[in-house]
């Protein structure tokens, strides 16, 4: 098999059928399957796509809702395809941009082929003032030179897209975990359309969780192989501030003033520890949680049941 498109969908029933249509017109070149992945959904939508089942169409249907990650990634360890296809299950990627994208990537022989939503068709303020903001912090911590790193419109190879690594909302970050692999990528622009049926998923509210996760790749992309470079530089750079204070102290200590009752002493100490303590044991959480996936094996999902022939399936 040439492409497997995953489909993670959550609540998506009014656009399966014209999904599964659109991806069907612009891929019956190819020898591909579409695996529908279902992130608990509760509106019909598994019904939906029960209704379209045949050799291409596939549903793997999660126990319950897990994040869009986790069911990119069951899709992905499922998929049987060479290069592999990424996109939202709205309708707002456009099908007739893959093969374009395939075109693309193996021409110019990368790895990963990532969507650029030239004419993004969402709300300026809650949606692309944000993202423009997210996308400049990212590219410029990361250094991995993308303008769009929010449209899920990829196309990978194989054997990076299973090597990824996808867990807890990492999805954001898919350009810079290839990076990390060692992937080559190029961007292109692709077409972004409104959402006609259902309701997006996506809010302000997310923001706070793309910041915290983009802590995450800042310390895996400079410190997954040296954290004692950072833990170090903390403590010493803590170290420097005590001593500046104990200067501080010493100095009124020397004219007469107790140095005990100053409130301002005890709550920088307290904000120094209390802050060292929850980034050192943030990071420390992150890295057994991979420990934990990668060295058993073991999948951030649970997938209740599959529909349809997957050939990598024992």
């Amino acid at each position: 098999m040439m492409l497997s498109v995953v489909v993670p969908i959550y609540n998506e029933r009014e656009n399966i059928k014209p999904m599964i249509e659109a991806l069907k017109s612009n891929l019956n070149k190819y020898d591909y399957e579409i695996i529908f992945v279902d992130d608990g959904s509760i509106d019909g939508t598994i019904e939906e796509v029960e209704s379209h089942l045949d050799q291409k169409t596939k549903l793997i249907q999660l126990s319950r809702n897990f994040g869009q990650t986790s069911a990119m990634a069951a899709g992905i360890a499922s998929a049987n395809g060479e290069y592999i296809v990424t996109l939202d299950g709205d309708l707002q990627n456009d099908p007739s941009d893959i093969p374009m994208m395939l075109d693309k990537l193996i021409t110019n022989k990368v790895d990963m082929v990532a969507g650029r939503r030239a004419n993004r068709r969402d709300g300026a303020l809650l949606r692309k003032f944000p993202s423009k903001v997210a996308n400049f912090i990212i590219r410029k911590i990361s250094g991995v030179d993308l303008k769009d790193y929010g449209c899920t419109l990829k196309v990978f190879k194989r054997d990076l897209a299973v090597k990824l690594d996808l867990y807890g909302e990492l999805h954001r970050f898919i350009p810079i975990l290839a990076h990390m692999k060692g992937g080559k990528i190029l961007e292109v622009d692709v077409k972004h359309h409104s959402r006609q049926f259902g309701k997006s998923k996506y809010g302000i509210g997310r923001t706070m969780k793309v910041v915290s996760d983009l802590f995450l790749m800042m310390f895996m992309l400079k410190y997954r192989q040296k954290p004692m470079h950072l833990f170090g530089t903390l403590g010493v750079g803590s170290l420097s501030i005590s001593f500046l204070i104990a200067i501080y102290l010493f100095f009124l200590k020397i004219i007469g003033q107790s140095i005990t009752d100053k409130p301002l002493f005890y709550l920088f100490i307290i904000l120094v520890i209390a802050s060292l303590q929850l980034i050192t044991t943030g990071f420390l959480a992150e890295l057994v949680m991979r420990t934990y996936y990668e060295s058993q094996n073991k999948k951030p999902y649970e997938i209740a049941r599959k529909l349809g022939k997957f050939d990598n399936d024992a």
